[in-house]
């Protein structure tokens, strides 16, 4: 229970229908409480309101408590996090909060106390018709976080459920104003809870002050164009902040870490139609043998695209998309479906 419209909507629909529901909010930052009030800190700002959340259980006449998530949140999302951009890439942070402490740490929980299935607010469904439990894009397409979700273990998925992920957002404020929750309070949830607040590079320089280390702007040609702050402050398809003045619109096209460089281009030359992708999780293990037809999609806010992958080497793909995308780049999931199926995904390690 994050204490946004989501988790609060689908416990209120789970005690409705019956289940005997225990309120969890996953503490990742500071401890928060009725007399701690959360200071403007990097650190100590995060997704889930505690407060609201425990009104929320009260309302519904539930137990609800706060677990201490803390450390596996710095080990598993925010030092992949900073390690991912001072190595020149793209991580996405949510992705692996969900695969490392959300659920996870739900799981393990339910594990230690012998409780059968773990609820979160996430907009994805579980579909069983078929026997083996597969994971499906929500009914409300512009909603669905099944990109952030592809991580997840095949054997948790019949243990899970996702009470909203067969609503519209509308019906779900529709419930909310129902059951009289707070509506004015329930605010959207943030998906990078330590950067949505600010520009994730403030966070990385304050992290990791050693991010600042000057090198090179290039253009494709090799040609020096200027000097950049250090390459954990540049990802692809970027275009401000570059501080370079050609009389053109440039866009980060490539960070190289060996050398220290950014390569600068034009809005033409960021698309590309090949990538190669490791650390897998596929539902579909056919995906492994031959070439397959699939949509991929590289951003969560980004359509997916037709492409074709095959099987390079054990634990590698490689992508060949029918239309070229714009600015893919190492360090991106790249998520694999079948109509609303997800057949997994992959890390991007090559363009």
């Amino acid at each position: 229970m994050s204490g946004g419209v989501d988790s609060s909507v689908a416990a209120a629909l789970l005690v409705r229908q019956g289940y005997d529901v225990h309120g969890v909010t996953l503490q990742v930052w500071e401890h928060e409480d009725d007399t701690v009030a959360a200071s403007k800190k990097w650190e100590e700002r995060g997704c889930c309101k505690v407060g609201i959340a425990r009104y929320v259980a009260q309302t519904l006449k539930i137990p609800h408590e706060v677990v201490d998530t803390k450390q596996a949140f710095r080990t598993g999302v925010i030092d992949d996090f900073l390690a991912g951009y001072l190595d020149g890439t793209t991580p996405n942070p949510c992705v692996r909060c969900n695969e490392r402490v959300k659920l996870r740490g739900l799981i393990d929980l339910a594990d230690a106390r012998g409780i059968n299935y773990v609820a979160t607010g996430h907009y994805v469904r579980i579909d069983e018709s078929e026997g083996l439990p597969t994971l499906q894009r929500a009914a409300d397409l512009k909603k669905d976080q099944s990109y952030f979700l592809y991580r997840l273990r095949q054997s948790w998925l019949s243990r899970l459920l996702f009470p909203v992920g067969a609503m519209q957002k509308s019906e779900v404020w529709q419930e909310a104003e129902a059951l009289g929750l707070p509506a004015d309070e329930l605010k959207e949830s943030q998906e990078i809870c330590f950067v949505s607040h600010g520009d994730y590079r403030t966070f990385i320089e304050k992290e990791a002050p050693t991010a600042k280390t000057s090198g090179s702007f290039v253009d494709e040609a090799g040609q020096y164009l200027g000097d950049h702050d250090g390459i954990a402050f540049y990802t692809p398809g970027q275009r401000r902040g570059l501080g370079i003045a050609t009389g053109r619109r440039l866009y980060v096209q490539q960070v190289q870490p060996a050398t220290n460089t950014v390569v600068l281009g034009t809005e033409e030359s960021l698309r590309r139609s090949q990538c190669t992708i490791g650390d897998l999780n596929l539902f579909d293990p056919s995906l492994l043998t031959g070439t397959s037809e699939v949509a991929v999609k590289v951003r969560y806010a980004t359509p997916a695209g037709a492409a074709t992958i095959q099987s390079l080497s054990e634990g590698t793909l490689q992508i060949d998309f029918h239309e070229p995308q714009r600015a893919l780049s190492p360090g991106q999931s790249a998520v694999f479906y079948r109509n609303d199926r997800v057949l997994g995904g992959g890390i991007i390690q090559s363009v």
